[in-house]
């Protein structure tokens, strides 16, 4: 801490001229440094006494005052010019009525002191009695020298560097006896001649608060010196209770209340703890005299500090001026509630607050400290400092770098939140309770800032404002409480406020774990008001997460009530879709719905009257709580025992075409779980949605109007998407209706812009893509009957657009669907393989055979012997797609190891050539893979290609022998003659007998392959 002013506390020996001794003898002095800091000699006649001092007497400036003895070089004090005045020699000076006891001296100097010298010699003149205790204090260039017993005084002048005054003294007793006069020399040398560098060493040696008791403040506050008469020979401290004991020695009554005690707890005798004299009683006669003139001198003292400190806290005052005031103010505050009171009257509080915006960061932290302990305990403080913007102002400092001013500004804003009012005031800054809120959750913070915070947080939970604003800025547990404790109404005030908060599924949880049971209590009540509330609560906590936690608490019951009740206790349609908003949240979580009852005789939400009732309530209310109904259906559907269920009662009910309507609804979200609804119900009543979507007029168009829009990538793009490719594949009617609509080009444009990146949004672009590519695959299964399609695949060349597709890494589901294609299109390939037309022979080849030998015709398939192309006739050969479905059947994912090994499958038709196509496969080392998914058996399906595959791999003389001679292959098919299906085992026995593993007269399965 940097000071702009600099004590220097120094010890002198006065020379043996100026105490009677003979000044050739000169004095001895020694010098030390004490514990606390402060130096001190003792002195008499000749001899030097060293002695620990450890209290300074006060200051003009607040801070304890310390020096280091390599600060200070020399100090010398001694009668350099002596003379008497009754014509006694020079040199020599009265010694009668001196005290020859042991004189302490203290010497003070200081750069910038103003007070004037006139009000120290009042204070020299008015010591009296005691041990010679001699006081030298500088003040402006003027110094005064102050005995007990004897006085004197003068003035002199000072500078910076060295500081010599050389002045004509005039002793004499208090009770007018002379004693002479002598001059006297007094010299302070400073190391270095910087007072800043004395001023560092104080800042180093400095510790607030190093004094352990009130003696230190009880000297150091007060300009009117201390008489020691005030103080407690025990304590060190001024008595506020003085008492005297038989002896005539005065005492502090808890101090030698507390020694007598000890005396008779120890068995000893009651002694004086002065002098040691044994007492006969232990009587306390009250002081009063000098209680009163102990309180006179305290009032007289303290009017006068306070009046200084009023002068400092200015924002021009010197910061050490500044921060003594303070310090000050904080001492006599700490002292009596009197003081306090005085200090709030005197306009000082408004001054402190004004503090706050000196550019010292000490001055603010000393003024947030003072203003918390003048608050403390003390309404009328509070009520000064609730005005105005000072409340803002203190919560500035908690956004402050410094840890200091945070710490001291939120134990301020403890203090002033033990008030109600000033509680709501707080509340009211914006950010405020934000802040405390991080403050008290800090993992980083310093432990007593996150202390202060937490119990001013405490203190704000009494208003209910600050309640809402902790539940907005993460801290819901106040809130939570009162819905728990708080009377009715307030309970619905926090419901409803809860009802209006978005916390994440984490909270969602815990909220519903504490105060779930409270708000299904309310919204079981008659009174509409409560069942609102306690509604709008669950439907922010009621989720996926938190859904198990509700239906145990017994939501369901009751919120069905709420949802389907008719009649004068019904709820409004508005708590109607936020009730249907709550189960939709509800049912989503993997639960066995079936097994809950919601109503009387065991109905459950999947029973057909639930349904039927939930279907009626979609035909005859809005689209709002249409949506949130249709959801719960969703929801349902997506357990496949619920969704059997479901699906009954749609069909029961006829509300197929109903829920198809839907798609054309101008609302998104209606559209969005209307397309989802549909989508989990096709793999249960496929054909009877597909007739809808036929013959409805629109919806289709809708469908592939959502899809091929082209915007961003959104979820009702990907559901729709789904939902066209869920539709049966080999469906002609809508196959050819969506051609008619053009459909097939503009998914066909969205594929090559999602390829390419062109089109927005990665969350739903996977699920999109896959929708895409499955709806364009639906030409290629009806090939032979629709000449249209083949004509779309050759313009759009949508063999390549397949095989490119088979390199999607990473989408599974892609390169199945693409493989699936290939194997459709290569399927058609032999039928669109132009053969070469030959010449006809000619009469002279009929008659000599030489010339009846056909041509050598050149580029033609290998395979199908014709000409062939990817583009054209969408042979697999000649677009070099072998390879890439030979590396597809080591894939993880089954389904495209499957759909890439069916595509293969194609080369080994009987038709046109299979020798060629096992070449082929050679070639591409496709044989080896083929065998080893057959050793793998991963699943049926792969079970039944591979044995399909193998036995037409076999029927090759060269890979029968090589196979024939690997007990694996063999296993693998005896395996497959055993457990696979009837077509599976009937194609194994083949390969068995191609393997010489089964005699070719078994007939086991008479029927051909």
């Amino acid at each position: 801490m940097k000071l702009k002013f600099f004590h220097l506390l120094a010890l002198g020996a006065i020379g043996t001229g100026l105490l009677g001794g003979d000044r050739g003898s000169g004095a001895d002095a020694r010098w030390w440094r004490s514990g606390s800091g402060l130096l001190e000699a003792s002195f008499s006649e000749h001899r030097v006494r060293p002695e620990v001092h450890r209290r300074a007497p006060y200051l003009p400036h607040r801070e304890h005052l310390q020096v280091r003895r390599d600060r200070l070089q020399t100090l010398s004090f001694g009668a350099v010019d002596a003379g008497t005045s009754d014509g006694r020699r020079r040199g020599q000076a009265h010694s009668s009525g001196i005290d020859t006891k042991t004189t302490r001296a203290l010497v003070y100097s200081n750069h910038h002191l103003t007070d004037s010298f006139t009000q120290y010699l009042a204070q020299i003149t008015s010591m009296r009695g005691g041990e010679g205790n001699c006081q030298i204090i500088s003040m402006s260039g003027r110094i005064g020298f102050k005995f007990q017993r004897p006085c004197f005084c003068g003035s002199g002048a000072a500078d910076d560097a060295n500081f010599k005054v050389s002045s004509s003294l005039d002793l004499g007793f208090v009770d007018g006896s002379s004693v002479g006069s002598s001059t006297v020399t007094l010299r302070v040398n400073y190391c270095n001649n910087k007072l800043a560098q004395m001023s560092g060493s104080w800042e180093e040696n400095y510790e607030h608060g190093s004094q352990s008791d009130g003696s230190y403040h009880s000297e150091r506050f007060h300009p009117e010196p201390i008489y020691d008469a005030f103080v407690c020979p025990l304590t060190k401290r001024i008595m506020s209770d003085p008492v005297t004991l038989e002896n005539g020695r005065t005492f502090e009554r808890e101090a030698i209340e507390k020694w007598f005690k000890e005396c008779r707890e120890s068995g000893s005798r009651l002694v004086c703890p002065v002098t040691k004299e044994e007492l006969r009683s232990a009587d306390l006669n009250p002081s009063i005299a000098l209680r009163n003139a102990i309180e006179e001198w305290t009032a007289r003292n303290e009017s006068v500090r306070l009046e200084r400190a009023r002068k400092s806290l200015t924002l021009g005052s010197a910061e050490g001026d500044v921060l003594q005031a303070l310090e000050y103010i904080q001492y006599i505050c700490r002292d009596s509630r009197l003081n306090k009171h005085i200090v709030s009257n005197t306009e000082l509080v408004p001054m402190i607050i004004g503090m706050l915006k000196s550019s010292s960061r000490r001055v603010r932290c000393k003024a947030l400290e003072t203003l918390r302990i003048l608050a403390e305990e003390d309404a009328y403080v509070k009520e000064i400092m609730a005005e105005g913007d000072i409340v803002r102002t203190i919560v500035k400092f908690l956004s402050h770098e410094q840890s200091k001013e945070r710490k001291e500004a939120v134990s301020l804003l403890y203090e002033l939140s033990k008030s109600e009012f000033l509680s709501e005031k707080i509340g009211s800054v914006n950010g405020a309770i934000l802040i405390l809120v991080g403050m008290s959750s800090s993992k980083s913070e310093n432990v007593l800032i996150v202390e202060a915070a937490e119990k001013t947080l405490k203190n704000l939970e009494t208003c209910e404002n600050n309640v809402l604003q902790m539940a907005e800025n993460g801290r819901l547990q106040p809130l939570l409480t009162q819905i728990l404790e708080g009377s009715l109404e307030t309970k619905l005030s926090m419901a409803s406020y809860l009802g209006e908060l978005a916390p994440s599924n984490d909270v969602k949880v815990d909220v519903a774990r504490s105060v779930g049971s409270s708000l299904i209590s309310l919204m079981k009540s008659s009174n509409i008001k409560s069942r609102e509330a306690s509604l709008r609560a669950l439907n922010q906590i009621a989720c996926e997460s938190s859904a198990n936690i509700l239906i145990e608490l017994g939501i369901l019951p009751p919120l069905v009530k709420n949802l389907f009740t008719v009649g004068p206790n019904q709820i409004p349609m508005r708590l109607k879709e936020v009730a249907a908003n709550i189960l939709a949240n509800i049912v989503n979580c993997d639960v066995d719905f079936d097994s809950i009852p919601v109503g009387p005789d065991h109905l459950t939400l999947v029973s057909e009257d639930i349904i039927h009732s939930l279907l009626h309530l979609i035909s005859n209310t809005g689209p709002a709580i249409e949506c949130k109904l249709i959801q719960v259906l969703v929801g349902l559907t997506n357990s496949h025992s619920a969704a059997v269920s479901i699906v009954h009662a749609i069909r029961s009910s006829g509300a197929a075409i109903s829920l198809v309507q839907f798609i054309e609804a101008p609302q998104w979200d209606l559209r969005l779980a209307s397309i989802k609804l549909i989508q989990n119900l096709f793999p249960h009543m496929d054909h009877e949605l597909a007739d809808a979507l036929r013959g409805s007029v629109g919806q289709l168009g809708s469908l592939i109007k959502v899809v091929t829009e082209n915007i961003g990538i959104t979820e009702e793009q990907a559901v729709a998407a789904g939902l066209l490719a869920e539709l049966p594949e080999r469906d002609l009617g809508l196959t050819r209706q969506m051609l008619d609509e053009g459909a097939f080009q503009q998914i066909i444009s969205r594929v090559h812009q999602v390829r390419q990146g062109e089109a927005r949004g990665i969350r739903f672009m996977t699920p999109y893509l896959e929708g895409l590519v499955r709806i364009l695959a639906r030409v290629t299964y009806i090939l032979g009957e629709e000449p249209a399609c083949i004509d779309l695949c050759r313009q759009n060349n949508l063999a390549t657009l397949f095989v490119d597709l088979l390199q999607q890494n990473g989408l599974d589901v892609v390169q199945m669907v693409a493989a699936l294609a290939l194997e459709n299109l290569s399927q058609e390939s032999k039928n669109l393989t132009k053969l070469p037309e030959l010449p006809p022979p000619g009469f002279c080849a009929s008659i000599f055979s030489c010339f009846s030998q056909q041509p050598v015709l050149t580029g033609l398939c290998r395979l199908h012997h014709g000409t062939c192309s990817l583009k054209d006739t969408f042979c697999l050969v000649e677009g070099q797609v072998v390879e890439k479905l030979v590396a597809l059947l080591d894939h993880t994912d089954e389904r495209v190891v499957e759909a890439s090994l069916a595509a293969l499958c194609t080369l080994l038709e009987d038709f046109p050539d299979i020798e060629q196509g096992v070449a082929i496969l050679y070639e591409a080392e496709g044989i080896k893979p083929i065998l080893d998914i057959l050793l793998e058996k991963r699943t049926d399906n792969l079970l039944r290609r591979s044995v399909w595959a193998v036995e037409r791999l076999l029927r090759m003389d060269d890979i029968a022998l090589q196979v024939s001679g690997d007990p694996n292959i063999g296993t693998a098919l005896v395996y497959a003659f055993h457990h696979g299906d009837i077509r599976t085992r009937q194609i194994a026995e083949q390969a068995l007998k191609h393997v010489d593993k089964i005699p070719n007269f078994s007939g086991i399965f008479p029927n051909k392959v």
